[in-house]
């Protein structure tokens, strides 16, 4: 049975020849299958017809391979939205000017992402702008508003 890396270099070349960027692969148990699980992203985000590309892409792949080896599993392909948290500089960038929800041993901060320069982020704290090192950060994620105000 092949590793997570080996699925994720395999499936990295099918992923990019739509454009997209594969964000992650995990591979769980569900019962007596396994649930390989891909994560796509682009710039400017991913639609549904996208991920709907990237599922057939991934499909076809997968049924010409032998990389998955004999066992059932439920492949399952999507954005990254909004519930997974920002852990590699591109996602940082990616996200500047919205707000983001971060904690660890030095922040405990909700703001906007006002620039990203790996490894600092400058987040606009209630008006103050606070630089971090993105390593300090044990975790961020990107809280969803409803009403937010341009001028901020």
């Amino acid at each position: 049975m092949a590793t997570i890396s080996e699925i994720s270099a395999a499936l990295e070349p099918v992923v990019i020849a739509l454009g997209l960027d594969l964000d992650d692969v995990e591979l769980s148990k569900a019962g007596s299958r396994r649930v390989l699980e891909v994560i796509v992203d682009a710039e400017g985000g991913v639609d549904l017809d996208a991920v709907a590309l990237a599922s057939r892409a991934v499909s076809d792949f997968l049924d010409a391979s032998t990389i998955m080896g004999e066992t059932p599993y439920v492949l399952e392909v999507s954005s990254r939205g909004l519930s997974r948290p920002l852990i590699k500089p591109i996602h940082w960038s990616r996200n500047v000017g919205r707000l983001v929800k971060v904690s660890g041993d030095s922040v405990n901060a909700t703001g906007r992402i006002v620039s990203f320069e790996d490894p600092k982020v400058i987040l606009n704290v209630k008006g103050q702008m606070r630089t971090f090192d993105i390593a300090t950060i044990a975790k961020a994620f990107i809280e969803v508003e409803f009403n937010r105000k341009d001028a901020e």
